[in-house]
């Protein structure tokens, strides 16, 4: 089960489910269902009844989610808990986020990154702001700036972490401190998953303030169905032959 924060955006539903059908279109055989804490539904608890009710003998539930703030530390664990208290009787586990786990930053999630930065600039650039949705959790923001850090130094360029909420310095501001440094084609890469209001919000203070390109979100991108599986296979480690590691079944582009 992929559990996705929730948005009243209709498209980041869609996107979360597109990403769902990547995931098992990449691993044949599996259920593959997506979940959502906020907004639209189904909840992980109806889910999680679906897969009890359908013969499943254990489940994972793999947090679509680049930090592990708030929604994956307090949030996803009430849920699980409410749904074993409402009588689930189902063996699940949880694997880590998406994003940088222990200071390591999957590789898949940077070449999703890049792919995206590729679609929207591909005459290049001379700096990146990652602009994020934002968090008030110190640790959270740090393995985004983490993740900035090696998204600048695989691209040979600067690069800045901004949010759109919560935190400083927004997009807007980054894009415009690096202007400031001489930068003249300076891009912004999206540190999202999916579109929705603080998506929206920071792709266009970015634009406002001069940047020459936005990503879009990372969606789909298969490199991220192959992360999703890593997870998965880390969580809940291979049973049967098939079942690879993030170091095999991912091959970057």
């Amino acid at each position: 089960m992929l559990v996705a924060h929730g948005s009243a955006d209709p498209r980041a539903a869609a996107t979360t489910r597109a990403l769902g059908r990547a995931v098992a279109a990449a691993r044949p055989g599996l259920d593959v269902r997506t979940a959502y804490l906020d907004h639209a539904g189904p909840r992980p608890g109806e889910v999680l009844a679906e897969f009890a009710a359908g013969g499943h003998a254990r489940a994972v539930v793999v947090p679509l989610l680049l930090t592990c703030a708030y929604h994956g530390r307090v949030d996803l664990p009430q849920v699980l808990a409410a749904a074993a208290a409402a009588g689930i009787d189902l063996p699940v586990r949880v694997s880590d986020v998406l994003g940088p786990v222990g200071g390591v930053v999957p590789a898949p999630l940077l070449a999703a990154l890049r792919r995206r930065l590729d679609e929207v600039a591909p005459a290049g650039y001379d700096a990146v702001v990652l602009a994020a949705a934002g968090t008030r959790d110190a640790g959270a923001r740090g393995t985004v700036a983490a993740a900035a850090r090696e998204l600048g130094a695989a691209l040979g360029v600067p690069c800045r972490e901004a949010y759109a909420a919560g935190a400083a310095p927004t997009p807007g501001e980054a894009v415009a401190r690096l202007r400031e440094q001489g930068a003249r084609k300076v891009v912004a890469a999206a540190y999202f998953l999916a579109p929705g209001r603080l998506y929206s919000a920071a792709a266009g203070a970015a634009r406002a303030a001069g940047a020459v390109a936005v990503a879009e979100p990372l969606g789909a991108a298969r490199e991220l169905a192959h992360l999703v599986l890593a997870r998965l296979d880390a969580a809940d480690p291979p049973r049967r032959s098939g079942r690879v590691a993030e170091a095999d079944v991912f091959r970057p582009l």
